[in-house]
């Protein structure tokens, strides 16, 4: 079975309860109170009954438990009292710490980190061939490091399928003096170099695919937000279509495109993928390099926030991070207030829109603020034009065609080997011409005339 059971049924939940940790070096931009709702969030989207929890503050974590060894015990007995199937840990435990917890809480127990919780949930939300060797990969990475005794059975089924084809089950022949663990380590290894071997091919064919939409001239935006913040029902509502929507974290894992006609005519494409959170865990973020891909090669990035939150702002800054973390961060970028249908209090809207000045207020779901929306993308995508210089050799001939029919050219210049171009160009076509770039500042210029 899988760390947390993935196929449960509708009669019997799993019994979860919640550590939450106050740690000076976990760097949160939000409380250990909120983080534990979070947690909380967390567990029932994976299917489990929250049925009690505990929280400490620690000046610095115990080095055999996480926790402290008087708070340790005192978890065991609420587990007893609570009848509790799996205990989760808001953090990430070492494999020391899993390893003591296991053996202090029993076999009969099921001790779990935040982000083994995060990894199943992908498990569960996982429908394309893609998102399942990306889970898997991320499962198998994590597990790795920790695989004790106690979870070789848990490493046959990583993925959330249920004894996938090509994983480690059926090992049956030990050389002289191996263990069962070693040969379960050993195939692990072997598992992930395939996996990764199969998701660069994914990666080549993503490639492949940003180009040919890159030569159709079509602008590309990708959805970005904290998860549960409403892009698949803005995907839905600009596009007419029938994304899955729900209130759940991480309902929308696999990446989702729609073609939209915008106000003036023009065309569009729109992406959506998996949301973020405070503590993705980094084998998640390394496994869906090929999709998160989708997102630092867009034109224009579309960061939708709950404003009904009342962590917005801290939501903000966490997908801000990821975007730093993934080099998306220079990409521009449209602010969208989603949810103000449920903000009835006209004072705490204006306070929310005087956080965000630049935000975009609207309602997904009412389909208030959309049109409003879509031109402000049309502006983006087709009206604003952004100051470059370019030095194209002459075997780039498209490139320069490019500009001259798209952008506006102050100054030209013929060398032996290339052309040199200052002017301005739509911001969908910049990426065109980054390798060509000359990164020189204004101020050197000034300096050298």
């Amino acid at each position: 079975m899988n760390p947390l059971n993935s196929h449960q049924t509708q009669e019997k939940k799993e019994q979860a309860f919640l550590v939450g940790i106050d740690l000076p070096s976990n760097n949160s931009l939000i409380s250990m109170e909120d983080s534990l709702e979070e947690l909380y969030l967390l567990a029932t989207t994976a299917g489990l009954m929250v049925v009690g929890e505990a929280t400490q503050k620690l000046s610095r974590p115990n080095p055999v438990t996480l926790i402290g060894s008087g708070k340790a015990e005192e978890v065991r007995l609420l587990l007893e009292d609570s009848e509790a199937d799996v205990v989760i840990f808001d953090a990430e435990l070492s494999p020391r710490h899993l390893r003591e917890l296991e053996k202090l809480f029993g076999e009969n127990i099921n001790v779990v980190d935040r982000t083994a919780l995060i990894l199943d949930i992908f498990a569960q939300h996982a429908q394309t061939r893609e998102g399942k060797l990306q889970v898997e990969l991320a499962q198998y990475e994590y597990r790795l490091p920790r695989l004790t005794r106690a979870w070789t059975h848990l490493a046959r089924q990583a993925g959330g399928g249920g004894g996938r084809s090509g994983g480690v089950g059926g090992v049956g022949l030990r050389g002289p003096g191996e263990t069962q663990l070693e040969v379960d380590r050993r195939e692990i290894s072997r598992r992930i170099s395939k996996l990764k071997s199969e998701l660069e091919k994914v990666r080549a064919h993503r490639m492949r695919h940003r180009s040919q939409r890159t030569k159709s001239q079509i602008p590309v935006i990708s959805l970005v937000g904290y998860t549960n913040a409403g892009k698949s029902t803005l995907l839905n509502t600009i596009s007419s279509s029938d994304v899955l929507v729900a209130d759940k974290l991480f309902a929308t894992l696999d990446p989702t495109t729609r073609k939209v006609r915008l106000p003036g005519g023009n065309f569009a494409l729109i992406s959506d993928t998996v949301g973020f959170i405070q503590k993705l865990p980094t084998q998640l973020v390394a496994a869906f390099r090929a999709t998160l891909e989708e997102i630092s090669e867009a034109n224009c990035l579309l960061h939708v926030l709950d404003c009904s939150h009342a962590l917005v702002n801290e939501q903000w800054q966490s997908v801000q991070n990821t975007l730093e973390e993934i080099n998306a961060d220079h990409i521009p970028v449209i602010t969208v207030l989603n949810k103000v249908d449920k903000i009835e209090n006209k004072v705490e809207l204006d306070t929310i829109l005087a956080m965000f000045p630049d935000a975009l207020p609207i309602s997904a779901l009412q389909k208030d603020g959309i049109d409003q929306l879509l031109s402000n993308i049309e502006i983006q995508l087709f009206e604003s034009f952004e100051p470059v210089e370019v030095k194209l050799p002459y075997e780039e001939g498209k490139l320069t065609a490019t500009f001259h029919q798209h952008g506006q050219i102050d100054f030209i210049e013929h060398g032996r080997k290339e052309v040199h171009i200052i002017g301005k160009l739509p911001l969908r076509y910049i990426s065109l011409f980054s390798n060509f770039v000359i990164q020189q500042s204004r101020e050197t210029e000034e300096n050298e005339t």
